[in-house]
């Protein structure tokens, strides 16, 4: 089993670099772990010792910013490597103040992870929600140095707990320890022979509940809302894009603003077809006032400034749940506002919880998606959901101040 899993991880690198020149997500995938070693052994200060932080991408990166911060704050000296596997992460937070190297992961190989580990030198090493890497792990362990999953979730039809998932079982074994977002993956764990367990939640609250007194305004889009109720879509794809369009149709009183999940050129094409008189962020100083006022839709074309825009809504619209998956409700969820989203959220807890709470609504289609937002303009019925919205991030912060107290009482942090 060890050798097809370095065989799938050799084929995925290869099959990554031949679309490259066809692909600009693959193309910095490549070109980011170009040479890697030199460049890291150049780069970082031989013999230092740091703690090794890995994302999978942005959303983890601020799954894990709380415990980062903490760190920071308590210990400033103390060195920080952050790595990321996707693009999506490396190329918006590679200058983050938060760290004082910031690379991609280099392929999982057994030869890459003893020469990265020998470079970083990591007192110990926190990997956020999921990710496991075999080679990594495994010289990790061999070199008895501390891992942590924090925020980790399971689910029973995953690899590791099927009859044939021994090889992935080992990997697991070499995390010294797991914090849980939610107590199915901690009975889970313990029902295949884990006791290194814990429940803590999920750090991503603790990073969101502070959203709303951090709230950054931004005059261009105060102008744009003026007196207006506003729809805030946030990490939208197509497929949401396309019933938006329908739905503001029959809502003419109501703003949009739309901040794409992807903001390339034929993204915001597609966007602009779908709305010809909308606004685009980056052309904001060219229009003129009586324009941006009557205008119904303003596009948001460039990254950072999501978790702020959420502050502007009445109602939130979470995009990808028509494709792999939902994106972040928590950031909308925190200020107290509804939460809409499509029917693709199963595997994530909070959306769960959410439309438990009377907070969250999932839609199939265009006609869902307007009965949810026509029941949403009853002020008493939207606040109430507002609300519960709010108070359910509120009452489920706390996990990144557990596992601080873990790090203290075992010792990592002194």
């Amino acid at each position: 089993m060890r050798l097809l899993y370095s065989l799938g991880i050799y084929l995925y690198g290869l099959l990554l670099r031949l679309v490259a020149p066809f692909h600009s997500k693959a193309k910095l995938w490549v070109d980011g772990r170009r040479d890697w070693y030199a460049y890291m052994s150049q780069t970082v200060e031989t013999g230092q010792k740091h703690i090794w932080f890995h994302f999978a991408s942005l959303g983890e990166f601020e799954q894990g910013r709380a415990v980062l911060e903490s760190i920071k704050k308590d210990f400033p000296t103390k060195k920080i490597v952050i790595t990321f596997y996707s693009p999506s992460g490396y190329e918006v937070r590679k200058n983050t103040n938060l760290a004082d190297y910031v690379f991609y992961l280099p392929d999982d190989t057994a030869k890459n992870a003893k020469l990265f580990i020998d470079l970083i030198n990591p007192e110990f090493v926190v990997f956020t929600k999921y990710e496991y890497w075999y080679h990594y792990f495994s010289e990790l362990q061999n070199r008895q140095i501390p891992l942590l999953m924090i925020s980790a979730i399971f689910r029973p039809d995953q690899i590791f707990f099927q009859s044939y998932g021994g090889f992935f079982r080992k990997i697991l074994s070499a995390v010294t320890y797991f914090f849980m977002q939610n107590e199915e993956s901690v009975h889970l764990l313990k029902e295949h022979g884990f006791r290194n367990v814990g429940l803590t939640g999920d750090t991503r609250f603790d990073r969101v509940v502070e959203l709303p007194k951090q709230l950054r305004r931004i005059p261009e889009v105060a102008q744009f809302v003026g007196e207006s109720p506003v729809l805030v879509a946030g990490s939208t794809w197509l497929e949401d894009e396309q019933i938006l369009k329908e739905m503001m149709l029959i809502f003419p009183k109501w703003k949009l603003i739309l901040a794409p999940h992807e903001i390339h050129d034929a993204h915001i094409k597609s966007i602009l077809e779908l709305f010809p008189d909308a606004l685009q962020f980056s052309n904001y100083p060219s229009y003129a006032d009586q324009k941006i006022i009557d205008s119904q839709v303003l596009i948001i074309d460039n990254i950072g400034m999501l978790s702020s825009l959420y502050g502007y809504g009445k109602i939130a619209y979470i995009g990808g749940g028509f494709g792999v998956g939902i994106h972040n409700t928590l950031e909308a969820a925190t200020y107290g506002v509804p939460v809409i989203f499509g029917p693709k959220y199963h595997k994530f807890q909070e959306a769960k919880d959410l439309i438990e709470q009377g907070a969250g609504f999932s839609i199939h289609n265009r006609e869902e998606l307007i009965k949810v937002f026509t029941c949403l303009q009853d002020n008493v019925k939207r606040e109430y959901a507002g609300k519960q919205a709010k108070q359910y991030v509120q009452q489920h912060a706390g996990a990144t101040a557990i596992i601080m107290k873990y790090l203290y009482s075992s010792k990592l942090l002194k």
